[in-house]
């Protein structure tokens, strides 16, 4: 599957980038991984922050790749696009950001108490990591996007 056949299939349309918005789509990460690691703050909402945080630099990919998703399954098909963007040995990374997904899902609507403090830090820390791998990702492949 490619990011085209997803075009072809009505799950992303075309979207014109710019430096500015990858600009203002980082500042967004920069604020979630620091507000994450606040320990003042419950495990579940530590979690939902990290996430958000995985979730923005997987939408960074996309619109560097020109597309954006559709409204429907888009945090989904956000995240399930990381191997067809930086390759297939990030589809593990794809299968883990899935199930924070779902667990971020619980918390936020369902029931309090779903993340743990090792749940939360686990997460930061993987954001963490992809962050600088998206920057560089960024740097090989569309340099007139990095801030």
């Amino acid at each position: 599957m490619s990011l085209k056949r997803w075009e072809e299939n009505g799950w992303l349309r075309p979207h014109q980038t710019s430096r500015k918005e990858i600009t203002g789509l980082l500042s967004i990460v920069a604020r979630d991984l620091a507000d994450a690691g606040e320990q003042a703050i419950s495990a579940d909402w530590r979690f939902g922050i990290a996430y958000n945080a995985a979730l923005k630099l997987c939408t960074i990919l996309i619109h560097a790749s020109g597309y954006r998703p559709e409204k429907t399954l888009q945090h989904y098909r956000t995240l399930q696009a990381l191997p067809l963007i930086m390759g297939e040995a990030r589809k593990d990374d794809a299968a883990y950001l899935e199930t924070c997904r779902i667990k971020r899902n619980k918390v936020e609507y369902d029931q309090a108490g779903g993340a743990t403090g090792a749940d939360a830090q686990e997460l930061l820390e993987f954001a963490t990591t992809l962050r600088e791998d998206v920057l560089a990702w960024l740097k090989d492949h569309h340099p007139q996007l990095v801030p």
